[in-house]
Order: C-alpha cells, then structure tokens, then sequence
C-alpha cells in the first residue's frame, strides 16, 4: 500500500505542476495534509495533496496562525526510509523551491521531530523544531538539470518527519546565476527588507517571483542586533527602476534605513555557516536631499579587510536618483554570526542607506549514486507499476525499498529484490550493468524470453530466477562469476545443455521443473586424472614434511625465548634498531646516566614511560624518556617513534636528539620543553598560578597547527600523529608550541586512508574512525578541533562534574551553546573579558567544521591555520590582504570554495566574488 501511495502521489505532483501553469506559469503551492484547493488573501492558489494516502494527515492549530494551509501536516514513519515528492521541471531553469513546517504538536508525543531534508542526493537541510507554534521555513535556488526533481524526507532522529507546505517558483532570465550552479545550491539564509513599515513580509504580489522578504522590523535572538544609534526608516511612494539584476521588488526598494549618526550596524545569525556564500546588498536612493550634499560610504567587517576597501556612492554607482545598485559577492566565506557596518567616507556629508540584503550559502550538489541512471532507465519501464515511483536517488539519503547500496560516497547497487512484483517482458538489460550487483531477486514473476548475460556483474553472489516463464538456454558465463555462490532458475521453460563448468561449480544450484534441460556431457581423460592424483599427492607429502620441520623450528625458538620479551618482539627490535642507527644519534646509557644524575629528577609520566630531566656535557637541556612498558606494542611505540623522528624536522616538532638501547633499558632523548604541556596551563598547576591569555592561546594554536601541517602536507607519505592532545603539545621557555609523542602515528602510505586497530585517547578520538577503523588525517583534524575547544573554554575533553550534569562531553556541551549564539557561556572565565568576541566565534566555527561526525565532512590543517591566523589579526587589529587582480576596473578576489569528490579528498573550485558595479554583472 504504502509504495502504490507513493506512485499516486508522483503522478498526482506530475499533473499539478503541468495543470498550474495554466494558473501561473511555474508555480507549485502544495498544501500537505490539505482536502480541498483554496486561493489564499494573495492570490496564490494551493493545492491539496489529498489524493496521495501514504502517511498520515493530521489537524494542527496554532495561536496568531490562521492561514489555511498551515491548519494540516502530512507526517511520514520515523523508519530508514525516505518519503519523496517529486515534481515537473522545465529542464535549464532556474527555480525556487520551498518547504515550510509547523509543528503544532500533531503527533501529542510534545517531541519536537527532527530529521533530514533533501534534494535528489543532495543535503539539503536538518529541520530541527524548537518550538511548535514558530514556522521552519527552508528555500533553496536551483538550476534544473532534469525534467523532475524530488524532495525527500528521511531520517528522523526524534519524532516523526512532517511537512506542512511545498512550493515551487520559477524564476526567469539570469536570477541567481552563478558558473558553478551545476556544483552547487544556493540555500537561503537571509532576505532582509530594511526600512519596512511594519512586520509583515513582502512577497507575491508585490514579488512576481514570491520571493518571501522578511521585515527587519521582527526581531529574534541573536537577528538583527547591534543596530547603530541614529539609525532611521525612511520610504518613497516614487516607482524605483528595478528592472536589472535580481530584480528586487519595488515596494521593498521604497524603504530603507539609513545611519543618521554616520553608521549602520548589524549583526546576524546565518542559517548553515560557517561556510561560503552568495551574498548581495541592495539599495536605491530614495531619499531627497540638495545637490550639494553626498552620500558614500564603505563595507566593514570584523577580520575580513579585503572586503572592506570599494566605496558606495548610490546615487553614482546606479547612474540616477531611484534606481537599483546591487553590490555583492558571488563567492565569500562567512561566519555563522556575521557582523557588518556600513559607515561613511570622511568625504561623505551623510550617513549610509541600505534597502535590502540577500544571502545565500553554497551547498555542494550530491551527484548520487553510480548506477542511478541505469536505474532511471530501468523503472521507466514499469511506469505503471507503484514500486518504480519511489522517486529522487535510488540510494541516497535513503535506499528504495526494493534496493540496497554499499556505503561509498558515490554509493554502487548491491542487491535488487523485485521477486514477485507481477513483473512481465524480458529480463531488463539495466540489469547486467549493474556492476556492483551482489543479490538479484527476481523469482515469481512472468517474466519471459532469454536470460542475459550478467557476465559485467563480477560480484554476484545469489541469483533467483525461479518460478518464472523463461525460455532458452543458461549463459555458461554464469560459470565464470568468481563470487557466485547461489543460482536458481527452477520452474522455468529453460532448453538445452546446462554448461558443464557450472555444474562442477560448488554452488548451490537448482534447475528443477525445467523439462527441456539437460546436462552437457563429455569424455574423461584418464591420463589427467593419473597425473593430477600424482601431484596432488606429492604436494600433500611436501606439506606434512613443512609442518613436520615448522613444528621442530618452533620449539626451538621457544626454549630460546626470555621470559618478558618475545623471540618476535627482539627481531623487530634488531631490525629497527639497525635502521634507525643509520639516521639517528645512539646514546650509551652511561650517557644518559650521566646526563640525568642516574634518572633523579623526574619531571612527567605517562602510558610510555617517565620522563626525567637532563643536561648533556655540552650545556644541552633535555628530555629523557624512559620505556617502563616493555610489551610487544610498548617496543613498537618506541621503535615507531625513532625512526619516524629520524626523519622529520620542524620548528614546531618536538626536537629528537637520540635513543639509547642498552641493559634492557630503552630510551628516547629530547629537547627539553621549560613550561610544559599544554593541559596544565588550561587546567593544571600552571594555570592556578597564572592563566595564559586568549591571544597566546592562538598563537600556541598556530604553532601546533603549522606542525600538523607539515606532517600532513610535507611529509611523503603523509604521516598521521593519531594522538593529538593537550597533553602533547608541550611549549618552551619562550611558550613557543610545539607538538610531541609520535609512538602512536603512521604514514598514510597510499595517500587515502590506513586500515588500523583504534588507539587514541578517549575524548580526543574520533568516532569516525572508531567505528570504521579507516584512520586518515581527518582523524587528526578531529583531535584538534578538540584541543581547539579546550582553549576556548578551558574544560576537560570529557567529564563527570564540570560540564553539567546531562554532559560528559565537551563537543556536545560546546554544541548547543555555540548553535544557540550564546559563545560566552563556553568561555574560560579566567580570560577576563581580554579578547575581541569575533575571533572567538571565528575558532568555534572551525571547531564546529572539525568535530563533524564525517572525515570527508572536515577541514584542511591548511585551511584551520588560515582561520587562526585571522581571529590573530583580529586580535592584533590588523590582518594581511589578499593578492588581488582586476576584473575589468573593479578588484576581485579568487576564493577556493572546498568541494569534495567521490573519493573524500579536496579539491579547489575558483568562485570569484566581484563588487559589483553597472556593467560587470
């Protein structure tokens, strides 16, 4: 029932949008949950999705909400599927799409749902309820590419996935084009009608497109504060130009504000960010003012000064008085709370005007999986059956019902299970292509005419074809599938000889109820058996002889064996210690004895060792390391790290003087850091006597990040610390940083990733690769977004008291507060105030991009140290311009928007921003 429901409602939003736009061309306005069609005050007609019955509807009511299609929801299982719309598009046409939830407590459960939405593949957003009576609404712009297009549901966390509305609107001529709009969406985040009157929003049919701007008079936590004093509304009843660009409403474009007092301030939350982002301003001088007064001013952001140099004089730049200028940046990397000011020219005799604001955030557009057009292909043969109407991506977010995927990023067809679907015809060809196919299901049907080949599907395992009307013969490539384990084509019209080589094959193999069958015959040569059993029999002998002798060999070597170290343990040892001889430098243990005063002076222990304090003849300070774990693992730890040491080098690196391998003692020899590690002036002693400040702690975060960064990037192969933690992070005499402790590391040998048992630290772990055992350097990004939030607030990665009674973990604790706004909850009350808040916001957001729960999903060390070293300008008050080019006459910067491919690594695509003027649009 359930799936026949989702054909119906295919078909059904198939129909709507072609039988729309006779209405309205390009519009969709579906009421979810609804029973009849309505038009509403503006003129918009919806549309009820009653004919479809899957899921449920349900009645909701909510104070100050009386707008029809909002008083019902369409809500779906909380189950591992995903429940589609899919709708008609004119292909190469740019769209709006948005879907809104009001929660309204349908369910009685008071469980706020949350849960995924997408488009096709592709993410598109988490819709998280926090409160039942607020409207969540979520828009995207999109290029179609296809003539349809689903939305989907799926994934519920908590609660059921509902959804209220659906609308489509599509737009004309060049709105929100962008050249990277087959990579990428554009989700909204902000559309801001300055100036407005009141707090209604302004849309169709003030819009024509029904874009939804939203009045800067409504005010939410952490919208729209820090508005500059003197800040004034003004508005015109005169017609604005607003025929070019992304042809912003004129109603919306007759109000305005601007900064009496020489300024304009603001500051907002952004919707997805940190991330990059499509973001424009609007204005038009509406004011009237004499000729001899002037209106310029300039853009500032904290931290972002390359943004801050065009002026704006309005008037000018659109070349007369009530007409469109919309200055913007195709492509700029914004925060999750975006602070700007417009302030005027010292040239300027008045203040700044802005009308209106747009922002988008770019969303990399999901490809889906590797066989979807096979599959699209295949289903367009049973358009009449309910099954093949599931809709968007075969796999992604979710599988159809009748599919299983593997878990590739570009996921490949595992498993096909159509058996008794009343499928008639032949056998579809799509099938054979499915090179990833391990399970195919296709007994009890009415299938007719000739098996396939499959030989293309190398990964067949299970093969049903029973209870069918096939005909003809068994392809004998079946027999050359390595993997196939199961083959049944019983009760068929099947002829002719079944290949010999599959009935030799040890598979489980039934071909019963098939008359015409029969087995292929052929002769025996007798000689080959002869020598067959000959050589079969001397290898037999051959092995009991080794074993014989392997046996004898081991007993040996038994009895030889030293009651603590193992007989493997020693030639691993031997052999390390001869490669690392060649490189590093081998101290006596009379020298070290000697250097340490016989070990007296111990300065910190740990899962390796002690650490003792000493001073060689020449004056050196140093580190000594002592092994007390003395297991097969604490030898590897120990050789691991000399001869990895041996030969990295970096300022920020611990230095490696040397080891020393005698009397059963082995020893590593450092540098010897003055003030310690990290943790204990976050949480020690050292930061009982005296806490470091904010800015020292991101230069110590600088420092360590530019190690990291070399043994991710300037190492070959790349080579991973896998034990990345505050306690390693040791500073000298001058608080330099400087990262330590690699007997846990290892080099990423073939560049992606390292099948590895789990070792870590609990807290600084990441869960990625805990649960896959595919360790990468991504691992390494999550342990420092860790060290990151540890310097921000001053906690413990985990722990019972200090970070609440319901939170153990610093991530989850950290979490809700910075996606609350509320950044100074988190931070360490030692720092007194003495810091600029936008740099700390600017190392949270990175910490929130590190400790996502995929590698794939992380950032760069690169791109971490880049973000370090801004929230440092900031504090310095100063920050380091770009290199810029020119773009005509105006100045354009080149960002690197991160874009990930199928296989998970990095790659950069150029998304030049321009500050636009008349003519370079």
């Amino acid at each position: 029932m359930e799936i026949r429901c989702l054909f119906r409602l295919s078909v059904l939003l198939l129909f709507l949008c072609s039988a729309s736009r006779a209405q309205m061309p390009g519009f969709l306005s579906l009421d979810c949950g609804g029973t009849e069609k309505h038009t509403d005050t503006l003129g918009l007609e919806w549309t009820p999705d009653n004919q479809a019955i899957f899921g449920g509807t349900a009645i909701v009511s909510t104070p100050n909400e009386a707008q029809r299609q909002y008083t019902t929801v369409r809500y779906f299982p909380a189950d591992d599927k995903k429940y589609c719309y899919t709708l008609q598009l004119q292909n190469r046409t740019r769209y709006l799409v948005r879907a809104t939830f009001l929660y309204g407590n349908f369910d009685r459960s008071d469980v706020y749902p949350k849960f995924d939405l997408s488009l096709g593949a592709s993410h598109w957003s988490t819709i998280i309820v926090s409160d039942e009576n607020t409207i969540v609404v979520k828009e995207l712009a999109f290029l179609a590419t296809l003539p349809t297009v689903s939305i989907c549901l799926s994934n519920a966390t908590t609660g059921q996935p509902f959804i209220s509305t659906l609308e489509l609107r599509q737009f004309n001529g060049s709105l929100y084009y962008t050249t990277v709009e087959t990579q990428f969406f554009l989700s909204l985040s902000a559309r801001i009608n300055f100036g407005a009157e009141n707090n209604d929003s302004v849309r169709y049919p003030d819009d024509p497109f029904d874009r939804i701007w939203e009045s800067d008079s409504v005010r939410r936590a952490n919208y729209l504060v820090d508005v500059a004093p003197g800040t004034e509304k003004i508005s015109t009843t005169n017609p604005v130009d607003v025929s070019y660009g992304e042809k912003p409403p004129q109603k919306v474009m007759q109000t305005a504000v601007v900064g009496r007092n020489g300024s304009l301030s603001y500051r907002l939350d952004l919707d997805a960010f940190p991330g990059f982002g499509w973001a424009f301003s609007y204005f038009a001088e509406i004011e009237d003012f004499p000729s001899d007064n002037t209106r310029k001013f300039k853009l500032f952001v904290p931290g972002m000064a390359t943004i801050s140099k065009p002026t704006v004089d309005v008037e000018e730049n659109a070349q007369g008085k009530f007409r469109l200028y919309e200055p913007g940046y195709y492509n700029i990397s914004l925060p999750f709370i975006f602070s700007f000011d417009f302030k005027k020219t010292n040239d300027s005799s008045l203040g700044p005007i802005l009308n209106a604001l747009e922002i988008y955030k770019y969303l990399q557009i999901n490809s889906g999986s590797q066989d979807g057009y096979v599959m699209a292909s295949l289903v367009s043969h049973y358009t009449q059956e309910d099954w093949s109407h599931e809709g968007g991506d075969p796999c992604l977010p979710a599988s159809w019902s009748w599919v299983q995927c593997n878990s590739d990023s570009q996921p490949k067809i595992v498993s096909i299970d159509l058996s008794e679907k009343n499928l008639t015809g032949n056998i579809p060809l799509e099938l054979t292509k499915l090179t990833g196919l391990i399970v195919l299901k296709l007994d009890g049907n009415f299938l007719t005419g000739p098996i396939p080949d499959f030989g293309e599907c190398i990964n067949l395992e299970s093969v049903h074809l029973e209870n069918n009307l096939l005909s003809g013969v068994i392809p004998s490539t079946f027999a050359d599938l390595p993997n196939l384990r199961e083959l049944n084509v019983k009760n068929n019209k099947l002829s002719g000889a079944i290949p010999r080589e599959l009935v030799d094959k040890h598979i489980s193999f039934n071909y019963e109820g098939n008359t015409g069958l029969h087995i292929q015959k052929h002769g025996v040569n007798h000689t080959i058996i002869i020598i067959i059993s000959a050589v079969l029999g001397l290898c037999l002998l051959a092995s009991l002889m080794a074993y014989i002798l392997f046996k004898q060999k081991r007993s040996k070597i038994l009895q030889k064996g030293d009651a603590v170290t193992t007989q493997s343990t020693k030639k691993l040892s031997t052999y390390f210690s001869e490669v690392a001889t060649e490189s590093a430098h081998k101290f006596s243990l009379s020298e070290i004895e000697e250097a340490t005063g016989r070990f007296q002076k111990k300065v910190g222990s740990g899962g390796f060792g002690i650490v003792y304090y000493g001073k060689l003849k020449d004056g050196k300070e140093i580190a000594v390391k002592v092994l007390t774990n003395e297991s097969y693992q604490g030898i590897r730890e120990f050789l691991n790290e000399v001869k990895l040491l041996s030969r990295i080098h970096h300022r920020n690196l611990v230095t490696f003087l040397g080891y020393s391998q005698q009397d059963r003692k082995n020893v590593l020899v450092y540098e010897f850091m003055h003030n310690g590690a990290l943790k204990e002036h976050l949480r020690g002693a050292a930061a009982r006597e005296r806490s470091i400040s904010w800015i020292k702690r991101l230069e110590i975060a600088e420092d360590a990040a530019k190690g990291i960064e070399y043994l991710h990037t300037g190492c070959s192969p790349t080579i991973i610390h896998r034990d990345l933690k505050s306690s390693n992070i040791l500073l000298d005499k001058h608080m330099k940083a400087k990262v330590a402790d690699f007997g846990l590391s290892k080099p990423a040998v073939d560049g992606s990733h390292v099948s590895s048992i789990v070792r870590g630290t609990v807290g600084y772990l990441d869960p990625e690769y805990y649960t896959s055992q595919q360790l990468t350097e991504k691992s390494d990004i999550y342990s420092f977004g860790i060290i990151l939030l540890e310097l921000i607030s001053g906690q413990e990665p985990i722990s019972n008291e200090r970070l609440g009674a319901n939170c153990r973990n610093i991530v989850t604790w950290a979490t809700s507060y910075i996606e609350g706004g509320n950044i100074q909850a988190i931070i360490d009350p030692s720092l007194n105030d003495d810091y600029e808040l936008q740099s700390v916001w600017k190392i949270a957001e990175i910490v929130m991009m590190c400790v996502k729960p995929q590698g794939i999903q992380r950032p760069s060390i690169s791109l971490i140290l880049k973000e370090i070293q801004e929230a440092l300008s900031i504090e310095n008050g100063s920050r380091s311009v770009s290199d810029q080019i020119m773009v005509g006459n105006s100045p354009t910067t080149s960002l690197n928007l991160a874009a990930v491919d199928s296989a998970g690594s990095e790659r950069n695509t150029s998304l030049p921003y321009v500050f636009s003027q008349p003519g370079l649009r």
